[in-house]
């Protein structure tokens, strides 16, 4: 008896929330990190098809980094980074759209296996990303080199995404792009993730990768806990210190760049953790880091 008043207690507190964000779009990121378990992963779509049937309006944008670059080895290619971007030629590209479309299929079909409703879009007909070559800043080290086929986002097609949430149908989309002349490029899926969530106005943008959030090591370099919350200035400020670095630094970037076109919140939490997408969403304490502006 008492577990089931527990249980009770945990959705009265959940009731709130669900109600405030229905017909909300949330955009969620699931980072090839937060992917390496198929566990972890089945308990984050599990979370995203109770979002669907609450009616929220959840957005899947997947990475896949790990599988690409073990791909690439597997075909004797050797992974190379320049400023934090995948040197992506001819043959790359072509490795990069086979391992997203593969991944962007099974995610979706998992969702359908989960009762929930879901639209594989990844390239060719289902692409809602219109990219542009990414051209290196003059600042950069390697300013004037040619990456090959890396992108960047030219505009979201947002009727596209729109039609099928409005079905509700959660929209699975991989972070590849096509030019005017059907060229494909290789795009972060942070930064893809960032526009999609800006140019739909959406409500919450949700990192979910394999760290807690954003961490402030102790004087020892131990991590802490991580911070609950974060204005853009404090965001700012642990930028300078680097106590943002790596991986992180395109998901804060990408999430600033959301906030100041429109995004409510954003937030970076841990994907391992089961169930983390409802705690952060749906509980009063959440986890893992929210910014806000």
């Amino acid at each position: 008896m008492e577990e089931s008043i527990r249980k009770a207690g945990i959705l009265l507190e959940a009731l709130p929330y669900i109600q405030s964000f229905q017909k909300k779009i949330v955009v969620i990121k699931l980072g090839g990190s937060a992917m390496s378990s198929p566990k972890h992963v089945e308990g984050v779509l599990r979370d995203i098809v109770f979002m669907e049937a609450v009616k929220m309006k959840p957005i899947l944008v997947h990475g896949g980094g790990n599988a690409i670059t073990r791909r690439m080895k597997k075909e004797g290619i050797s992974a190379r980074f320049v400023e934090g971007l995948r040197v992506t030629d001819a043959k790359t590209i072509g490795i990069v759209r086979e391992v997203l479309s593969g991944i962007n299929a099974e995610l979706a079909g998992m969702i359908e296996e989960m009762g929930g409703r879901a639209s594989a879009m990844s390239a060719g007909e289902n692409s809602v990303i219109r990219a542009r070559k990414h051209r290196l800043p003059a600042s950069a080290k390697a300013a004037g080199e040619d990456i090959g086929f890396v992108g960047e986002v030219d505009r979201v097609i947002e009727k596209d995404i729109r039609k099928l949430i409005g079905k509700d149908t959660v929209p699975v989309i991989a972070p590849l792009g096509q030019d005017e002349r059907g060229r494909f490029y290789n795009i972060n899926a942070d930064i893809a993730a960032g526009e999609i969530a800006a140019d739909l106005a959406a409500e919450k943008l949700v990192f979910l990768t394999d760290v807690a959030g954003i961490i402030r090591p102790d004087e020892r370099g131990r991590e802490t806990q991580p911070f609950s919350s974060l204005k853009r200035k404090e965001i700012e400020s642990l930028l300078k210190e680097e106590v943002i670095g790596g991986g992180m630094i395109p998901k804060v970037r990408a999430g600033l760049n959301a906030l100041e076109k429109g995004v409510e919140k954003i937030h970076i939490i841990d994907g391992r953790v089961p169930h983390s997408l409802l705690l952060e969403i749906f509980t009063d304490k959440g986890v893992g880091t929210e910014i806000v502006g």
